[in-house]
């Protein structure tokens, strides 16, 4: 009989490929036959399961915003078995930093996929946002829950503290990437911050 193909497997692996090659490269300049190239199989093959550039380009970051969720419910797991809202802002914020080549990785392919699709239509039209909104929309929440146990000032915006804490997050991790400052400064930056959120309820 022949051997059974297990299509979400192979998808996978033409993701895993697409971020090791971007993570070299950066995500402007890889093509369809680099992946191809990268996981070991034919062009036609990548091309039979991503018809165009911007669907494997948008699965390649929809495997990766799976693997950062992946990575900070290790963080949070790591923290005890019931960690409070501070605990998982810290570790939603500290995951995303560029502290090794995984999370460097989702740094440069995550920020440049952001970038590309300003000038790229194609891309432009892929539902990209959605993340974004979904990190903001989950920092907001705990936020909330802190305010309402007493653990921040009484007047906390929690929507108005969640952007900036993003905001903050992505701005120090292009620092860490670029060279202009290393993780541990950036660390202790994005804890500065929450400490002066938690702070407040005391």
């Amino acid at each position: 009989m022949p051997k059974r193909v297990d299509h979400g497997e192979r998808r996978t692996e033409i993701a895993e490929a697409l971020l090791r090659v971007a993570g070299r490269r950066g995500l402007h300049a890889v093509g369809m036959r680099d992946v191809a190239a990268e996981a070991g199989v034919s062009l036609r093959l990548v091309q039979y399961y991503f018809e165009t550039k911007e669907k494997l380009l948008l699965h390649g970051l929809e495997h990766l915003a799976e693997r950062f969720g992946e990575r900070v419910a290790a963080r949070v797991r790591a923290a005890g078995d019931a960690p409070g809202p501070r605990a998982v802002i810290e570790a939603l914020l500290m995951a995303s930093l560029p502290s090794d080549e995984e999370s460097r990785t989702f740094h440069l392919v995550y920020t440049s996929y952001a970038v590309l699709a300003v000038t790229d239509p194609a891309l432009a039209a892929q539902p990209f946002i959605r993340n974004p909104d979904a990190a903001e929309d989950t920092l907001t929440e705990l936020l909330r829950q802190a305010r309402e146990a007493g653990l921040t000032q009484a007047d906390l915006e929690p929507r108005v503290e969640a952007i900036s804490l993003l905001a903050m997050s992505a701005g120090l991790g292009t620092g860490v990437l670029v060279g202009q400052r290393d993780t541990r400064s950036a660390a202790a930056l994005l804890r500065h911050h929450v400490d002066r959120i938690f702070t407040g309820g005391e």
